[in-house]
């Protein structure tokens, strides 16, 4: 049951991820400003995923209930405080100095902080989870993997958008939005 929360987890990554942008150049104050951002992006992505690792390696081991319920609380208050701190680094860097700047800024700010809330919340739900009744419990990790897949496509719209045009463009060009590894931005 623990692998559909996985599973579903590696959803909720692609929007950390989403910060990333495409190509080419920028002017000055929008790479100034991108830079702002993402030198404070990948710290918080790096928590993301290995909050992720941990969730994936107690589904693939023979943990009890309670270890299970331990890690996955302990993950989803990570994945909440790593998306508060991603909302804090938008918020920080202010509305880039694009058209529509301010509204980009404001939704983006808005559903990283909702997203750090529906994990804390995720939290919350896992803390309550019964150990001592299997059934329950496989139950419980069932309606929160659905939350997580809910989650997980809950959209990145305000992301995307922000993402877009000469921002995502000065972003793209930033060390810290880069995606790690060799995968190529999208």
């Amino acid at each position: 049951m623990n692998k559909k929360v996985a599973a579903a987890l590696s959803g909720g990554a692609a929007l950390a991820l989403a910060l990333t942008g495409c190509s080419d150049d920028s002017g000055k104050q929008t790479d100034e400003w991108a830079k702002k951002v993402c030198d404070q992006v990948q710290p918080e992505v790096k928590k993301i995923q290995e909050a992720n690792t941990s969730i994936n390696e107690a589904s693939k081991e023979k943990n009890s209930s309670a270890e299970v319920k331990k890690t996955d609380a302990a993950a989803f208050q990570k994945i909440s405080g790593a998306y508060k701190s991603l909302a804090d680094a938008v918020d920080d860097a202010g509305p880039p100095p694009v058209d529509d700047g301010e509204k980009l800024h404001s939704d983006a700010v808005n559903e990283l902080r909702g997203i750090s809330k529906k994990y804390a919340q995720l939290r919350t739900t896992v803390d309550g989870l019964d150990t001592k009744d299997q059934a329950k419990f496989a139950e419980g990790l069932q309606g929160v993997a659905t939350k997580l897949d809910s989650l997980g496509k809950s959209g990145d719209k305000a992301l995307g958008k922000l993402q877009s045009g000469d921002v995502g463009k000065a972003m793209a060009n930033q060390k810290g939005c880069k995606r790690p590894g060799n995968s190529p931005n999208v």
